[in-house]
């Protein structure tokens, strides 16, 4: 599996699910807006992931779009879809947000999306185990970096790979990774062009943060 960072909360992931001899499947997460400042992945994706809307949504051709909680099988790749907002008040200011839980190769990946509240204890049973965790650090209209760090102690995943935050290009006001790098404290000196990880990869890996660079 291969996993590409593209800004914001866009990540353009490249699975074999059904074996090294098999197809890839491309699952694409939450496209750019243009305004953004960034591009958005090249080409085709077999399975698109909106976790929520925004007012210039950037189109992206897809065989398999899925902005909304439920249960999904495309191509072998097995995900669901968890309700959530985007703020404190059950949508009302920023709106929806979907967390998706998406398993593939034997590794579950958890993008949360643009998350602006604390889950429940419910809703973190329903998430389960996590392989890689994507979490947004911006700390401006998200959850705040402690709650993003309270979360991911949560959630206890092998990996935790940062979104949604300033980078080079970015046109947005949103903090860089500093603040989410002292927070947590185990951030690495590299960043990595890309995330190529296998299940056996995973084997005694606690919450090892992945930055990655945009693509």
């Amino acid at each position: 599996m291969n996993i590409q960072y593209y800004g914001d909360f866009c990540f353009k992931i490249t699975t074999k699910p059904g074996g090294r001899a098999t197809e890839e499947i491309i699952i694409v997460t939450d496209p750019p807006p243009k305004e953004s400042g960034l591009r958005a992945p090249q080409g085709k994706a077999h399975i698109l992931l909106k976790t929520h809307a925004e007012e210039n949504d950037r189109p992206l051709e897809a065989e398999a779009i899925f902005d909304c909680p439920g249960e999904y099988d495309v191509k072998g790749v097995t995900f669901f879809g968890l309700p959530s907002f985007r703020d404190e008040t059950k949508g009302e200011t920023r709106g929806q947000n979907t967390l998706f839980v998406v398993q593939s190769e034997e590794i579950s990946l958890c993008h949360i999306g643009a998350l602006g509240h604390e889950l429940s204890s419910s809703t973190i049973e329903k998430i389960g185990h996590v392989d890689i965790l994507f979490v947004p650090i911006g700390n401006h209209d998200t959850l705040a970096i402690s709650n993003i760090d309270e979360l991911i102690r949560k959630i206890e995943p092998s990996i935790v790979i940062p979104m949604h935050y300033k980078i080079p290009g970015f046109a947005t006001n949103i903090e860089d990774r500093t603040p989410f790098c002292k927070e947590i404290g185990n951030c690495p000196e590299s960043v990595e062009t890309k995330l190529t990880v296998k299940k056996k990869d995973l084997e005694g890996k606690n919450m090892e943060v992945v930055l990655l660079e945009r693509a």
